[in-house]
């Protein structure tokens, strides 16, 4: 039997209803449980397969550059403001994040970059990769290459820790020669680069023994080529990861904002060895990721970072992908 019921006859019941077992039980009063609000957050980290391959996303936590004025050059302040109150963000604290994929080869356990480690140079919600690989079930000593994009605070800071001992005590470490060289230079203490000069040296130099470096085309670990990405430091490198078919570009700070700097390439970052060359190499390298649809990581890219660059009229788009979980 099927019985039709109107509107009306739906709130009668519920009038009828209501009389007969008191308006508080229905409006969620004391009969209901109340449950305690629970403060927390989901860890920081993200795990899809690529081929053969499995990555593993990790956090080194909120990086904030504050006001974009001075940072974002080369377009006036407030179009800069525009396309961020248009786009839901901020218009007076840019936030960055720092995602490192860890790449299990089945061979080899490999990290791209180490986050700002001790340093609190951009405030106190960075320096937690280290807390993001335990909360991945991923231990310090099972990691058997670091690879970095270039010596930047933010991308060599968490190679070693407090005590200056390396945190990765079983790893070797893949540079270019060119980020190196000119980020553990001696003679830049006295330059307004002095404090990256200190923080690479502190990093680096404990690990120069076990430091190799690698070439542009190169593939240096099996299933990661080396890609020059001048501009940003004299030898920063973007990556190509690649398993059983399946590619992704680790894109280090080839860009580093989704909306600012797809949205018009040619804009200047102030953290720029060279700026100009830095917009050339964005716009040639974003090219060529979006015409052959290769999927793409960005380490500074709202977490996890993880999706597809295409071209948007002058500019580019940036479409995450979805986060699937499985069972």
């Amino acid at each position: 039997m099927t019985t039709n019921l109107s509107r009306r006859s739906l709130l009668a019941l519920g009038a009828g209803l209501g009389a007969g077992l008191g308006a508080s039980t229905l409006l969620g009063g004391s009969a209901l449980a109340r449950a305690p609000k629970l403060g927390t957050q989901t860890p920081y980290w993200h795990r899809f397969e690529l081929g053969d391959a499995e990555v593993t996303v990790v956090s080194d936590g909120p990086l904030p550059l504050g006001d974009p004025s001075g940072t974002f050059t080369g377009v006036p302040k407030e179009e800069v403001k525009k396309m961020l109150t248009d786009n839901f963000l901020n218009p007076d604290n840019v936030v960055l994040e720092q995602n490192s994929p860890v790449v299990n080869t089945g061979d080899r356990l490999i990290l791209f970059d180490t986050g700002m480690g001790t340093s609190q140079a951009f405030g106190p919600t960075t320096g937690r990769q280290q807390k993001s690989l335990a909360e991945a079930g991923i231990k310090a000593s099972d990691i058997d290459a670091v690879v970095l994009s270039h010596a930047h605070i933010d991308h060599i800071g968490g190679i070693v820790g407090a005590d200056d001992k390396p945190l990765f005590p079983n790893a070797q470490y893949y540079i270019s020669q060119a980020d190196f060289d000119y980020w553990t230079d001696e003679g830049k203490l006295g330059s307004p680069l002095k404090d990256f000069v200190i923080h690479a040296r502190k990093n680096l130099l404990p690990v120069r023994d076990r430091l190799v470096f690698f070439k542009d085309g190169q593939e240096f670990l099996p299933g990661v080529q080396a890609m020059a990405a001048p501009g940003h430091t004299v030898g920063h490198h973007m990556f190509m990861v690649t398993s059983n078919g399946k590619s992704f570009a680790f894109l280090g700070d080839l860009t580093h904002h989704a909306v600012l700097l797809l949205e018009r390439p040619l804009m200047e970052f102030s953290y720029d060895t060279d700026p100009k060359q830095s917009a050339q190499t964005r716009v040639k390298m974003l090219t060529m990721l979006a015409a052959n649809k290769i999927p793409v990581m960005s380490y500074h890219f709202a977490w996890p970072g993880y999706g597809h660059v295409a071209k948007n009229g002058e500019g580019f788009r940036y479409y995450p992908e979805p986060m699937v979980m499985t069972l």
